[in-house]
């Protein structure tokens, strides 16, 4: 029975993060996860510790966070009315409360930071203006992924996607051996055009780290049945940017700065695809104890 709240709750999540921008009814979402909503609220509050209330409100605010940093000709009560305030104030009101900031003053400090993903990089509540510290700590990155990745712009074909949602780091290594044994008990990873990949459908960037939400899971060209927890979904595909790293775990962080530099610098902008990671052996296995992994960034 848990295994079917999971599955549920997933197609709530994914609707939820597809209509940030409508009306997001109560009774619209309970009749998506087939539940009344006492116990939507109940079931959605055990499987991700929030309120469903709390995770929308959350979740266009972090979006509206996007657009503040990424798009400076959106006005603020553009982007306001755009996720559902119906004035500024409680638009700011509700920003301040999460960021501890107005969303003006976001903007401003968030004005010259490159957009990145990866583990302890928010800016959030930060002043960021161009230091030396910050310029060195550019160049070396800009160095770094030379020594360290084979970057090209490929055209990625949709794939379709089995997956376990994992919501922040903590119980990260659980969720990736869970899709590993399905996929193993399956063999679907003893074929060629089957990978192990990460999904990140938050940013590290305006998004507290315990609340990411993230897709462990495995990508195919070719359709997947799943059961259980394991959802199903798709990489829509499209131009892409993809890095070849062969770096240890730790190095993760270095890798996804270090490319978002290198698309900006590049002259590439994000799509509203999700960036995601491809897995190419397991890391335990390797002398050196390293990951071959593909990082990729969807542009327009």
């Amino acid at each position: 029975m848990q295994e079917e709240y999971i599955r549920r709750i997933n197609k709530v999540l994914i609707h939820i993060d597809e209509h940030l921008d409508d009306e997001l009814s109560l009774q619209t979402i309970s009749d998506i996860a087939c539940y009344s909503p006492f116990h939507l609220h109940r079931l959605f509050k055990a499987i991700t510790n929030e309120t469903l209330n709390n995770y929308i409100t959350r979740k266009r605010i972090e979006r509206a966070a996007l657009l503040l940093i990424h798009h400076p000709e959106y006005a603020i009560a553009d982007i306001a009315g755009k996720y559902g305030f119906n004035s500024d104030v409680s638009f700011s009101r509700t920003f301040k409360k999460l960021y501890g900031i107005s969303p003006s003053e976001f903007r401003k400090r968030n004005r010259n930071n490159f957009s990145k993903i990866g583990k302890g990089n928010s800016n959030i509540g930060k002043v960021s203006f161009i230091t030396e510290e910050y310029l060195c700590n550019i160049i070396n990155l800009k160095n770094w992924i030379k020594m360290n990745a084979s970057i090209e712009i490929t055209q990625m074909p949709k794939m379709n996607l089995a997956y376990i949602t994992q919501i922040g780091e903590n119980g990260l290594e659980n969720a990736f051996q869970k899709i590993v044994n399905w996929a193993s008990a399956k063999q679907l990873l003893t074929r060629n055009d089957v990978t192990i990949c990460r999904v990140f459908h938050d940013s590290f960037k305006v998004t507290d780290a315990g609340k990411v939400r993230m897709s462990i899971g495995v990508i195919s060209p070719e359709a997947l049945s799943a059961d259980g927890e394991i959802g199903l979904s798709a990489l829509e595909g499209g131009k892409t940017i993809t890095a070849r790293f062969v770096v240890e775990p730790k190095d993760f962080e270095n890798a996804w700065n270090s490319l978002f530099i290198w698309m900006s610098e590049n002259g590439y902008k994000k799509s509203d695809q999700y960036p995601f990671e491809m897995y190419h052996n397991n890391y335990n296995e390797h002398p050196e104890k390293k990951c071959i992994v593909d990082l990729c960034i969807p542009i327009i």
